[in-house]
């Protein structure tokens, strides 16, 4: 809708398609949240365990919950966590294989829920074919950095005489500059679209030159027009990255720095500077907005579960494509750490369905509820401007604001226990305290 007059720019005025623009993601890390081995993967060739299917049984769930999107972590054949891929066009046997993918992609069509998945192009694990034959001399070497390289541009190749990805030596970077990986690029992302995709986060995005992108996802687009596209970024020219890179979005995480952060330390200023931020972001873009995910300690260990009840209140009135990490909903705990199996209290395998759960975190689950049903009937949020109306350390009020004068009031407050308040026209105020 138009908003001529009020200088803002809402989300469907930048030509997202319409699930974009009322997307909400569930999103769910398939290795761990199924229980599939992670050190080391085993044998590839045995027959494969249909795993990722025991996601179907979730996805009533998710609906319940009121997303309308399933972003799956990395599911292609990998060595280990899955970011070390060893096969971009083949289902991780420790998931399944194509007919399990074809099922849960059908399961999500069947119920009208979008689904994600992780494309992992900036580098790959040592034991995929292409480095292999590349170590061994062939011409596969024109796709790597290495040492040696004949004429290739690029970092330089440290240690192990290739560039590998932050000091992991399983990891081998791709040469961004190559035709030969900017046709692969291409040819997985328009492969899995055609089996069954909405959409793709682009893992480490922030690693990979923006005219790489640029390079590859129009291509794409011209098969497949209505695909959405997330670049994992974790700082730096936000706008600027969009605009060179041709991607639809990015991971806000300075937005997720600033809720817990302010949270934690008490310390609202903190929040508002970001906003103001935020709000810059939108003018140009709709950034993936979270909370939690998988490589992140989760929310309720950081600040508790009362003030995970403020934060997923701010996640869910400001404007952005908003993403629910599985079990944030329920008040899940797990301590990110730096050593082997260090991410894995962050992700737990889910129980075979939803009735498995605990209901100690019941309450956090319905006041997500309450919050993505406002949103629902309000889906000017995805574009929505904040505007602060009083700021102290430990209270903010602000209003979400969008075209033709909508507002809804939002108050946060600790003192003297956490306690939050929205307010939306014509609605009775959704009001929480103290996990109550």
């Amino acid at each position: 809708m138009s908003s001529e007059g009020t200088g803002i720019t809402e989300a469907g005025d930048r030509g997202l398609p319409a699930w974009v623009e009322h997307g909400i993601w569930w999103h769910v890390y398939p290795l761990g949240a199924t229980g599939a081995p992670i050190r080391p993967a085993g044998p590839a060739d045995g027959a494969p365990a249909p795993r990722l299917e025991s996601l179907v049984a979730w996805l009533d769930y998710l609906v319940d919950l009121g997303a309308s999107g399933l972003a799956l972590g990395p599911i292609f054949e990998a060595s280990t966590h899955g970011y070390d891929t060893t096969d971009h066009f083949r289902i991780d046997p420790r998931l399944g294989d194509d007919a399990v993918f074809d099922r849960l992609a059908e399961a999500c069509r069947d119920r009208g829920v979008a689904l994600m998945l992780d494309g992992v192009l900036n580098h790959v694990g040592t034991a995929h074919p292409l480095f292999r034959a590349a170590v061994a001399g062939g011409g596969e070497r024109r796709l790597f950095y290495f040492d040696d390289a004949d004429g290739s541009s690029g970092p330089p190749a440290p240690g192990p005489g290739y560039a590998v990805f932050e000091g992991h030596e399983g990891l081998a970077v791709l040469n961004h500059d190559s035709d030969e990986v900017a046709d692969l690029a291409v040819s997985v992302l328009s492969h899995w679209l055609g089996r069954g995709a909405s959409a793709w986060r682009l893992d480490a995005a922030y690693a990979v030159p923006p005219s790489f992108w640029a390079r590859v996802l129009p291509r794409v687009r011209s098969e497949f027009p209505d695909a959405w596209f997330v670049g994992e970024v974790i700082h730096g020219d936000y706008r600027g990255i969009v605009e060179r890179s041709s991607m639809d979005s990015l991971t806000q995480y300075e937005l997720w720095k600033a809720i817990w952060s302010c949270l934690l330390d008490e310390n609202f200023f903190e929040l508002d500077w970001c906003l103001n931020r935020h709000n810059a972001f939108l003018d140009a873009f709709v950034p993936l907005t979270f909370v939690g995910n998988h490589d992140v300690t989760r929310l309720a260990s950081r600040i508790g579960d009362a003030k995970a009840a403020l934060a997923v209140t701010i996640l869910l009135t400001v404007g952005g494509i908003p993403s629910i990490y599985y079990g944030d909903e329920q008040a899940f705990r797990g301590v990110k750490t730096d050593r082997p199996g260090g991410d894995d209290e962050v992700r737990p395998v889910l129980p075979p369905g939803p009735e498995g759960l605990s209901p100690l975190g019941d309450w956090l689950y319905r006041w997500h509820q309450a919050l993505i049903g406002l949103r629902r009937r309000h889906p000017w949020l995805a574009g929505a401007r904040t505007e602060r109306m009083a700021l102290e350390n430990r209270f903010m009020e602000y209003d979400a604001v969008g075209g033709e004068g909508r507002r809804i009031r939002v108050r946060l407050s600790l003192d003297p226990v956490p306690r939050v308040e929205v307010e939306a026209p014509g609605e009775p105020v959704l009001v929480m305290e103290h996990g109550s």
